[in-house]
C-alpha cells in the first residue's frame, strides 16, 4: 500500500474502527466464495451503519475509489486486486428481530441464518432462499432467487448509505426490482437493512421445505467446491446450465478453473485456480455456446478488480 492517501484513510478511521477492521494489502480470496483474486489496497468490516457511513465519507473525502461487496459470494475478484478502499458487510450484523410477521436483519446477516430464524419464529415465505450463498444485502442488491422465489416477493422495506456516506430507506415499490437487479446497482446505493413480510407457518413445514429445496440442490449443485454461484443469467426462454451442456462443456477446464461436472451452469475452483482462469472458461463457454446455439450468456457474477 503506497498511497498516502491510504495511510490517512486508517489515521481518520482509527478513533471509530479496530486495528482488524482495517486490513492494508488484504488478499481478496480469503474473503469471497470463489477463493480467487488479488489484493484490495484497504479492507474495512464495518460493524455498524455509522461506522459504514463514516468510511464512505472519509474516502471519498480523499477522493479514493470504492467498492462495496456483501459476503463474496457472486462476485470475480481479479488477480490485480482492487484499488482504494473495499468495504465489505458481513461483520454488518447488529439488528436481527421480528415484529408481527415481519422479520428486519442487518445486511451482513448470511441469508440461510436469516431464514433459519425465521423458521424458529413461524413464519413462512423466505424457504426458497435458504441455500442461496451470500449475505441479506448482497440477496436484496441482486434480487436473488431460486425455486420459483425471489427477494422481490418478500422484501417490504431496504435501507441503504448511498455513494457519499448517506442514509435512505425505500418501500419495496420504489426498489425498481427485475430479474437479478434492483435500483440500487443503478444508484451505487448499498444495502445494510432489509425488512422482509412473511406469514405465520408451522415450524415443522418451513423446515421440511427447507430441507426438501437443500436436497434438491445438494444433489444438483457443486456445492462442494468454490464458487461464485451460478455463473451466468439466465437467457430468455433457455436455461444457461443447459445449453451449456448441449454444447458438451462440461469438464471444459483452463489451470485450476472448470465447468463444473455436477452442474453446466457453475464454473468452480478446483483448487488452485486464477482469475485468469475462471475468466478463460468463462469467455470459452460464451463463444461456444454462441456459436452452437445463437445465445450470448451474459455473466451473473460481478467482475472487479484489475487484471
Amino acid at each position: 500500500m503506497t498511497d498516502n492517501r491510504l495511510s490517512l484513510l486508517i489515521k481518520t478511521l482509527q478513533p471509530h474502527m479496530k486495528p482488524e477492521q482495517m486490513l492494508a494489502n488484504e488478499p481478496m480470496s480469503r474473503h469471497t466464495t470463489f477463493a480467487v483474486g488479488g489484493p484490495a489496497d484497504l479492507l474495512l468490516l464495518p460493524y455498524t451503519v455509522k461506522e459504514m457511513s463514516l468510511a464512505i465519507r472519509a474516502a471519498r473525502a480523499l477522493q479514493l475509489p470504492i467498492t462495496v461487496l456483501g459476503g463474496g459470494s457472486n462476485v470475480l475478484v481479479l488477480d490485480g486486486g482492487i484499488r482504494g478502499a473495499v468495504i465489505q458487510l458481513q461483520a454488518l450484523t447488529q439488528v436481527l428481530y421480528r415484529h408481527d410477521d415481519r422479520i428486519t436483519a442487518s445486511a451482513g446477516h448470511m441469508l440461510a441464518d436469516v431464514c433459519e430464524f425465521a423458521c424458529a419464529e413461524g413464519l413462512g415465505g423466505a424457504e426458497f432462499a435458504c441455500g442461496i450463498p451470500g449475505t441479506l444485502g448482497g440477496a436484496v442488491f441482486m434480487n436473488a432467487g431460486a425455486y420459483d422465489g425471489e427477494m422481490s416477493h418478500i422484501v417490504a422495506r431496504v435501507r441503504t448509505v448511498d455513494h457519499r456516506g448517506g442514509v435512505h430507506t425505500y418501500a419495496a415499490a420504489a426498489c425498481r426490482f427485475a430479474y437479478r437487479r434492483s435500483r440500487f446497482q443503478e444508484t451505487q446505493e448499498y444495502v445494510v437493512e432489509a425488512e422482509l413480510l412473511l406469514h405465520a407457518a408451522s415450524r415443522s413445514a418451513i423446515q421440511a421445505r427447507m430441507e426438501e429445496l437443500m436436497r434438491r440442490r445438494r444433489s444438483k449443485q457443486p456445492l462442494e467446491m468454490a464458487s461464485a454461484g451460478s455463473t451466468f443469467k439466465r437467457p430468455p426462454g433457455y436455461f444457461a446450465g443447459t445449453l451449456i451442456d448441449q454444447t458438451g462443456l462440461k469438464g471444459l477446464t483452463f489451470g485450476g478453473a472448470q465447468v463444473s461436472t455436477k452442474h453446466a451452469g457453475f464454473v468452480v475452483n478446483t483448487g488452485r485456480a486464477t482469475a485468469r482462469d475462471v475468466l478463460q472458461v468463462i469467455h470459452a463457454v460464451q463463444e461456444r455456446v454462441e456459436a452452437a446455439h445463437g445465445v450470448r450468456l451474459e455473466p451473473e457474477v460481478r467482475i472487479l478488480g484489475e487484471k
